[in-house]
């Protein structure tokens, strides 16, 4: 992970982008700046962390790894909200492992400050606390969709919210690491895989998937992808 002194422009962050005038200046002089590479972890399990971090064009898996190492992912975020929620929650130690499925930058802000500025209350305090629950409704989704929905369905509304997250058609991702987050084996992954792409709906060349027509991503996906964006946008706008 590299640092900057200070952040090039933290309102691409939606959390941060919606904080009125007042808190935005209070806070922008001590942000920084960091970019994460494909893969880095951001935290483990029972970690602590001494920042909190605001994705601008990165996101970040949140994976809960078993004892025999086969992990799945439980939710992910990207420009829509915060990494290290259990700071300003009052959990102290992380409940999972942080990754970072997709590189990119993101502005780091110091726990203490967080955790000041979240008693002050106020839009930063709402929008932490409405981030929250979207996510809560994102991870009790995704259970559900591993559970009942087949592994194309749960591929198509992986890259249909990864997709909202970046200003970009191209997610540098592997095979492997895709399994990883959903919990599924290779080869149903590159089945799925194989099927999208079949239908024009992807391109996928040495661990870069392209979405070439997201309508055909939005018409195989199941429900799970709409009720977490509509929430996601309820809450957050």
């Amino acid at each position: 992970m590299s640092v900057s002194i200070r952040p090039d422009n933290p309102s691409e962050n939606r959390i941060l982008g919606a904080l009125p005038g007042q808190e935005y200046e209070r806070l922008f002089p001590r942000l920084q700046q960091v970019f994460f590479p494909l893969g880095e972890i951001v935290y483990e399990f029972g970690g602590q962390l001494d920042y909190v971090f605001f994705p601008t064009s990165s996101i970040v898996s949140l994976l809960y790894t078993m004892e025999n190492g086969t992990s799945a992912e439980m939710g992910l975020t990207g420009n829509d909200g915060v990494v290290g929620i259990a700071l300003f929650m009052g959990g102290g130690t992380m409940p999972n492992r942080a990754v970072v499925q997709s590189a990119g930058g993101a502005v780091r802000m110091k726990a203490k400050l967080l955790r000041d500025e979240f008693a002050r209350g106020g839009k930063f305090q709402l929008l932490l606390l409405r981030y929250t629950q979207a996510l809560i409704t994102q991870i009790s989704q995704t259970a559900v969709c591993n559970r009942l929905h087949s592994v194309e369905q749960q591929l198509c509304r992986w890259l249909l919210l990864s997709h909202d997250r970046v200003n970009s058609d191209e997610l540098i991702m592997t095979q492997e690491l895709i399994a990883d987050m959903l919990g599924v084996r290779r080869e149903g992954v590159t089945v799925a895989a194989g099927g999208l792409q079949d239908a024009g709906a992807i391109s996928y060349v040495r661990g870069r998937i392209k979405i070439l027509d997201r309508q055909k991503l939005a018409d195989t996906v199941c429900e799970c992808y709409r009720v977490v964006k509509e929430e996601s946008d309820r809450l957050l706008g």
